[in-house]
């Protein structure tokens, strides 16, 4: 089953680390472990009143993961929600003879409940700025035409063209949507805006319809509707049905589109559109992991055309993304390429050129933060320059390359101590807390440890010598940092059976004796043992499953 606990639940409880299974682990399993642990600690094993009252606290928190994960619905609200989802709102009315599908329907819809209560309250704000640039005075001057300005003068770079559209949506209720918009544009001076208001309902699980009026001063009112329906599960079709009125009369217009699933990562979509710019569309559109392809032709006045595009997405954590297309028509051809790339958490930068016959050379960068998009179309030349090719080319990746390195990298980097700071400051008490649990767990462990070790020597098993489990600096860049390790000798040794040690691809930190030494940080197991008299050193993750002994973790004599 997927899980959902984070790191705020890791240092609360969990309980498949804590008994050592895995999270498919059966009932036996479950049982097993947990007598194993029973034994460990159950109070009356012990005279001393300290370790009694420590025994006693950590057999009452191992019986509460067994009771949990023993008990099928109860572990199927666990796996999906956490231990917090045992205490969600509403769920002590839930009835527990339930089966778990029914618990975890019944759990899903409480939580709906609650996010639509809170969808109430909020907005989806979206908005776009565009900033027309004209810098075609760079590349190609016109001082033939003006006698006045100076040979060597600073070229004219100029801001022709501005757009800005924001848009909010308010629930009204579960099924109905108020979205209202707004735009602005100039051009060369001239230019004007609208307003839209728009009620959506959700008519089924099959689709939605809407209703749109506008208004404006440079297109007059506008009326359209809009339906959205799934015909199967592998069809839908959507249809949209205007009357825009001007100075010039009213002018229909009516828009449709059929899509279809043709397999899993390919999507088809048929669109005819008819009005002022009547047109037919077909296009194809396949998305994968690591690519995404479009190719589309269109049939129409004043528009006829034929494009294709490809974006390759490299997988790595900045979702680099590289694209290039090529697009002909009655209007020429134009042939682009460019970037992009996850510069912070929110916010994604790209930039691509534009190189066409006669549009000439244009580059558009592009700043998506949050909801809100940035864009700069900078237009370059009205020809197709070399030199304006290679600048729009090198500039940006210059440019961004000097950026990363001065202000995002640093910026980032101090984000992200920053929040560490935040989270281990408000998790110190739940570590203090748990350090003490697991010192007190060792100092349970000390006797049961003792026969282990004998029994083990008895045949030259298992004995682990030296454990450590935490942040460890291996790379030279970071030797300023301090490694942050907690010694884990004693509570591995305890885990150790029939010279075998066996740790499930759950967190370590949540194992019996162990705690969490760097909250948010990225963390190892190393474990130095003996096993046939021969020396083994091994270095695993966090949250990867661990059997020792093996022969690849054998140190060679000569080194």
């Amino acid at each position: 089953m997927a899980s959902s606990l984070d790191d705020d639940e890791i240092l609360n409880d969990d309980y498949y680390s804590l008994l050592n299974v895995r999270r498919e682990a059966t009932q036996d399993e479950l049982k097993v472990a947990y007598r194993r642990l029973c034994m460990l600690y159950h109070p009356d094993k012990h005279r001393d009143p300290e370790l009694k009252r420590q025994a006693e606290q950590l057999f009452n928190l191992v019986h509460e993961a067994y009771e949990v994960l023993r008990e099928p619905q109860a572990r199927a609200i666990y796996d999906i929600y956490g231990k917090r989802g045992l205490d969600v709102d509403g769920w002590e009315v839930v009835e527990r003879k339930r089966t778990p599908a029914e618990i975890r329907e019944e759990y899903e819809r409480l939580q709906k409940e609650r996010e639509e209560r809170r969808l109430q309250q909020r907005t989806n704000p979206k908005g776009t700025i565009s900033v027309g640039i004209d810098a075609t005075d760079v590349f190609d001057q016109y001082e033939e035409d003006y006698e006045d300005v100076g040979k060597g003068g600073v070229p004219h770079i100029e801001i022709n063209k501005m757009h800005i559209s924001q848009s909010i949506e308010a629930p009204l209720t579960t099924k109905d949507t108020a979205i209202l918009s707004g735009s602005l544009s100039t051009h060369n001076g001239n230019g004007g805006g609208t307003i839209n208001l728009a009620l959506r309902r959700v008519t089924s699980t099959k689709g939605w319809g809407e209703v749109e009026l506008g208004a404006g001063d440079t297109h007059g009112p506008l009326l359209a509707m809009k339906i959205f329906r799934n015909l199967t599960p592998r069809f839908f079709v959507t249809g949209q049905c205007g009357l825009q009125l001007s100075s010039r009369g009213v002018r229909p217009g009516f828009t449709t589109m059929l899509a279809r699933h043709l397999d899993k990562n390919t999507m088809g979509y048929l669109q005819w559109r008819w009005g002022v710019q009547s047109s037919m569309n077909t296009s194809i559109v396949r998305d994968t992991k690591s690519s995404h392809f479009t190719f589309a032709m269109q049939l129409g006045v004043p528009h006829t055309f034929m494009m294709m595009s490809y974006q390759y997405k490299f997988q790595d954590e900045d979702q680099t993304k590289i694209k290039g297309s090529v697009k002909s028509g009655f209007f020429g051809t134009v042939i682009e390429y460019g970037a992009e790339r996850k510069i912070s958490r929110h916010s994604v930068l790209g930039a691509t050129v534009s190189v066409g016959v006669p549009q000439g050379v244009s580059l558009k960068i592009k700043l998506n933060r949050a909801s809100q998009t940035y864009l700069f179309p900078i237009h370059l030349t009205d020809q197709l320059l070399p030199s304006a090719v290679f600048y729009a080319t090198v500039g940006p990746l210059v440019f961004y390359l000097a950026i990363q390195q001065l202000i995002i990298r640093p910026y980032v980097r101090a984000q992200k101590e920053q929040d560490l700071e935040i989270k281990q400051e408000s998790s110190a008490s739940n570590i203090a807390k748990k350090k003490q649990e697991a010192e007190s767990a060792i100092m349970l462990m000390q006797e049961a440890v003792r026969r282990i070790i004998e029994t083990e020597e008895s045949k030259m098993g298992l004995i682990i010598l030296n454990a450590w489990y935490g942040k460890f600096v291996t790379d030279n860049s970071r030797k300023h940092e301090r490694a942050k390790v907690i010694d884990v000798s004693v509570p591995l040794q305890c885990l150790v059976k029939d010279s075998k040690l066996i740790l499930t691809e759950t967190t370590k930190s949540g194992l019996p004796g162990f705690y969490d030494p760097c909250v948010g940080e990225e963390k190892s197991l190393k474990v130095l043992y003996q096993f046939r008299g021969v020396m083994h050193q091994v270095l695993s993750g966090d949250t990867e499953p661990l059997r020792i002994p093996k022969q690849s973790h054998r140190i060679d004599a000569d080194t």
